[in-house]
């Protein structure tokens, strides 16, 4: 893909969905938090609608409840989430405040999104945030998904409410800029800047994207959610949060995984 057809699909998306892992946005790198604003802002104020999906609800919460890491008990878990998603969205919220932005909490399970009825009436509460100009933050609701806890699967639900809504572009954030060959760290590694939509990565060797210790996704889980979303349409761009703001303006960053071409 040339680069400027990849800034104007950046550029020209007027609704995105941008998906931040744990380890960007808690413990010692809370502070990406303000910078990830700042380029959420940058694009809303062009006028797109930008729906953020975090993790970091259970990993916000480990420092206040003394935890010494994160806990290995469904209750504990759950009762961390239930802490953490209030100091998050106190987080995100004050950041926003400096724009005078409202952001709205949206917590939704995978099989939310699988359920008619329940699908139908996220939907609507989304269109109706993002109509009036309010930024959706959605997370897992980790009090009650006990399989996502266990699995990790933010990257699906970003992927899940970008197709809900319809998003003409999915960001993938994490530790990790772009998509290599192999883990990062191993001598050889390369990194992978376009990936079509056909493309079954076979020779990639899948090691861990996250470092701090706090989340539970994987490279595995970002490829997955970036062919699904790429599979219906959705182009995938999927790069660093310390990257985030070259990436809303449409800068080469990242693995660009192209999304299956229109039929007709």
């Amino acid at each position: 893909m040339h680069a400027s057809d990849r800034q104007s699909a950046v550029l020209g998306a007027k609704r995105l969905v941008v998906k931040v892992g744990s380890s960007s946005v808690s413990g010692d790198n809370a502070g990406q938090i303000e910078p990830l604003v700042d380029a959420l802002v940058a694009a809303y104020r062009r006028g797109v609608e930008v729906v953020l999906v975090s993790s970091g609800a259970i990993a916000s919460a480990i420092p206040l409840l003394d935890l010494g890491g994160r806990p290995q008990d469904l209750a504990t878990q759950q009762a961390a989430a239930a802490v953490g998603q209030n100091v998050l969205m106190w987080r995100y919220q004050t950041s926003l405040d400096r724009y005078g932005i409202l952001a709205g909490q949206v917590l939704l399970t995978a099989g939310d999104l699988e359920n008619p009825t329940h699908r139908s009436n996220a939907q609507r509460a989304m269109e109706r945030l993002l109509d009036l100009r309010i930024l959706p933050i959605v997370n897992e609701n980790d009090t009650v998904a006990t399989q996502e806890i266990r699995f990790g699967d933010n990257d699906r639900l970003a992927s899940r409410v970008a197709e809900l809504i319809g998003a003409e572009l999915l960001v993938l954030l994490s530790d990790i800029d772009a998509l290599y060959t192999r883990p990062p760290q191993e001598p050889g590694a390369t990194p992978i800047h376009h990936v079509t939509f056909d493309d079954d990565l076979a020779g990639v060797e899948l090691g861990s994207i996250g470092s701090a210790g706090v989340g539970t996704g994987g490279a595995g889980t970002k490829i997955a959610a970036a062919k699904y979303a790429a599979g219906i349409g959705t182009p995938v761009l999927l790069t660093s949060t310390a990257h985030v703001a070259a990436a809303l303006a449409g800068e080469q960053t990242g693995t660009w995984f192209a999304a299956r071409p229109a039929v007709g």
